[in-house]
Order: structure tokens, then C-alpha cells, then sequence
């Protein structure tokens, strides 16, 4: 069986971040990004997602992280990625219009798989393409 391919949604990622549970699935998909036993692609678009959502003031009081530890952590998520530049792609839109980044990346990688803990895009998937929730993600690792 070949190695799954996964993108990782920003939720995952805050989720894992906030986790104070280490063997939740967040905080093991985390975990996996950070020592790079996950396969997970990252694009610009979702860089930026992750970088903008972590700065927002709401959640730095959450995390406590200041700009350059989030830097620093982006910095090996970005190290242990695949890094992908999907082409735009205009004949599938997302359910959510600012989640299309997240479906161009499915759309040029037709086996990655999205986990996400929005319920919005596990109900209604991209075609061909399967998206799990990180729950089921450790399933499958299991």
C-alpha cells in the first residue's frame, strides 16, 4: 500500500496547537507535521492561512506564542511539507469561498486526502476526492 498524501486545514492545525490532550488527533497530526512523519502538502495560500490565523489577537492569547515562535514553528512545517503550487482551478468551487485554496490543492493532487474539522467540507467533498476529519484520520493510522 502506497503512503497517503494529506492536507492539513488550519482548524487541524490551531486544534493541535491548543491541544492540551497530547494524544488527541490534532495534536498527533501536529506532532507528525513537526517531525516530519507526516505526508502533507502545503501550498503559498495555506502557508498564509496558517500564518494569518495564528497571528489573529483572539488566539495568540490562546497560544501564547509570539510572532517569531510562530514563525519558527511555520518554519518546520514548511520543511517537512511537499511543497505544491496548484494551477487555480475555476470549474469546482468550494462550499466555503475561502476554503478554494484548499480545493485547488485537492484538484492538482487527485490522492491527497484533506482532514479538516469542517463539517461543511466532510459533508460535502470535493469530487474524487476524499476528506476526513482528524478523528478518522488516526483511524486510518491505526
Amino acid at each position: 500500500m502506497s503512503a497517503k498524501v494529506f492536507i492539513i486545514d488550519t482548524n487541524v492545525l490551531i486544534a493541535g496547537l491548543l491541544s492540551t490532550q497530547e494524544n488527541s488527533p490534532t495534536s498527533r497530526i501536529l506532532d507528525g507535521m513537526l517531525n516530519g512523519t507526516l505526508i502533507y502538502l502545503l501550498s503559498p495560500d495555506l502557508l498564509r492561512e496558517y500564518r494569518a490565523v495564528l497571528l489573529r489577537p483572539k488566539l495568540r492569547a490562546l497560544h501564547k506564542l509570539t510572532e517569531s515562535e510562530i514563525d519558527q514553528v511555520l518554519t518546520e512545517i514548511t520543511a517537512n511539507a511537499i511543497w505544491h503550487e496548484p494551477k487555480v482551478q475555476h470549474q469546482q468551487g468550494a462550499p466555503d469561498p475561502g476554503d478554494q485554496h484548499l480545493w485547488n490543492l485537492l484538484a492538482s493532487e487527485r490522492h491527497a486526502v484533506l482532514v479538516t474539522g469542517d463539517q461543511l467540507l466532510i459533508q460535502h467533498p470535493h469530487p474524487g476526492s476524499s476528506v476526513i476529519s482528524p478523528a478518522s484520520f488516526i483511524q486510518w493510522e491505526e
